[in-house]
């Protein structure tokens, strides 16, 4: 039975992370690893909710070697949190923060003494075992659950390693916006460190003063993993940027003119992940160099059913994704847009994201977002509404711009003035967030 190791780093005094201003060896690790693992309740399934990354990592590592499995659902509200029970009775809830309050049997994570005694070598994992199970994030339903299994992720983290040509055993610190829960987290700011010899980073800054600081207190070279809401905010704040060897983006498209800015301003190649929950990564693109994507080595995209099905190299099974796909040679492809995504008004079609693209490119627009109602009836008119982030703009400044490049049947009725949109922590925009955040933004009005 094939296997790979917990971490690929060649030697137990070689750095892995930095944790609390710390540089932590592989060998303190695993007795990190070692004291968590004791002291973990019988269950089966652990619910993982550490903020810091090192301890989410810790944390991860003291399951899989302890033949636990970690549940990774989109959020932890209080339905979620019945799904789990309800889906695996056995689950409790590992966490840092003293104020916890999720409604499972709850396990502090300790202070980290060090003095366990560590393996004296790397352990290996059987690479057919389940370590993980990821859940969608239930826009379309129920959150459907995704087994994955150690072999898969170590081969997922590996390719994408190659492609964005991260060096094995480079004493590259990550560091990274997303939290670890994510998929996107879990894979680049995890699995990606561990599983290619360079260092973890423990922080997860959200503020642009916060991400400068944690890239000038980690150690050289550097990688920041983050997202489109995370790089505006910083450009836009006009901080002096510290170096770092490479940008990573992904959770939401990435605008070309954002994509230059960013690399203008810390003089590195952007990168671009494609993926999703079910499928992981399975593309990356300079977005400067072309609007075309690479798949990973091994992964094909097979069309059937009029759709397409991501199979193949670290993909569990066959997968159908919900965007418009364009193949092209090479194993590369284009997208144009979610399948869900399509507006049709009076016979005249277009998509969410090019009018949010349209929206968002606006001078003096921050952010901003299209919204389709739910229809009542086949008999009723569909109005579109948006909401946008614009001080100093007015109504008649969003739309006369917006007449220059959209058709005028998908002008936005209403037009919604606000601070900010209810992005979450990755910068992504519920569907449902922003349905209810126009809701009571009309019914306001009205009443």
């Amino acid at each position: 039975m094939s296997s790979s190791p917990l971490v690929s780093h060649t030697a137990l005094e070689q750095p892995l992370a930095w944790f609390d201003g710390e540089s932590i060896s592989v060998s303190r690790f695993l007795a990190d690893v070692a004291q968590v693992a004791a002291m973990l309740p019988s269950g089966d399934h652990v619910l993982n909710v550490c903020r810091d990354r090192y301890r989410f990592a810790v944390g991860l590592a003291a399951a899989i070697t302890a033949d636990k499995v970690s549940l990774l659902p989109p959020t932890h509200t209080l339905e979620m949190v019945q799904r789990l029970k309800a889906f695996a009775p056995d689950v409790f809830c590992l966490h840092d923060n003293p104020d916890c309050d999720i409604d499972l049997p709850r396990v502090l994570f300790p202070v980290l003494n060090g003095k366990t005694i560590g393996a004296t070598r790397i352990p290996t994992i059987e690479d057919d075992r389940q370590v993980a199970i990821v859940f969608t994030s239930g826009s379309t339903g129920a959150p459907v659950p995704h087994p994955k299994t150690w072999g898969k992720l170590v081969l997922n983290v590996r390719a994408q390693a190659e492609c964005i040509g991260l060096k094995q055993n480079s004493g590259c610190a990550v560091i990274g916006t997303v939290p670890p829960q994510h998929m996107y987290g879990f894979e680049s700011t995890v699995l990606l460190p561990l599983q290619s010899g360079n260092v973890l980073c423990g922080i997860q800054p959200f503020y642009p003063a916060d991400i400068v600081s944690a890239l000038e207190n980690n150690p050289v070279p550097r990688m920041l993993v983050s997202t489109p809401l995370h790089l505006r905010l910083l450009l836009e704040a006009g901080l002096n940027l510290p170096s770092v060897e490479r940008v990573l983006s992904a959770t939401s498209p990435l605008s070309l003119q954002l994509a230059g800015q960013v690399e203008s301003a810390f003089g590195v190649p952007l990168l671009e992940i494609y993926g999703s929950t079910e499928t992981g990564q399975i593309a990356i693109r300079r977005t400067t160099a072309g609007e075309s994507w690479q798949l990973f080595p091994e992964v094909r995209l097979v069309e059937r059913d009029e759709r397409f099905w991501a199979e193949g190299g670290h993909i569990e099974q066959p997968v159908s994704l919900n965007d418009k796909i364009e193949l092209l040679p090479d194993a590369r492809f284009l997208l144009h847009g979610r399948l869900q995504d399509l507006v049709n008004i009076a016979g005249k079609r277009n998509s969410l994201a090019s009018l949010n693209h349209h929206l968002t490119a606006i001078p003096g627009v921050l952010d901003g977002a299209f919204f389709m109602p739910d229809d009542a009836s086949h008999e009723q008119v569909t109005r579109l509404a948006a909401c946008v982030v614009a001080p100093g703009l007015s109504a008649h400044d969003v739309l006369d711009a917006l007449r220059q490049c959209i058709d005028p049947v998908f002008l936005p009725r209403p037009l919604l003035f606000v601070d900010e949109l209810p992005r979450n922590s990755t910068g992504k925009l519920p569907r449902e967030a922003l349905k209810q955040l126009i809701h009571s933004l009309t019914r306001s009005e009205t009443a």
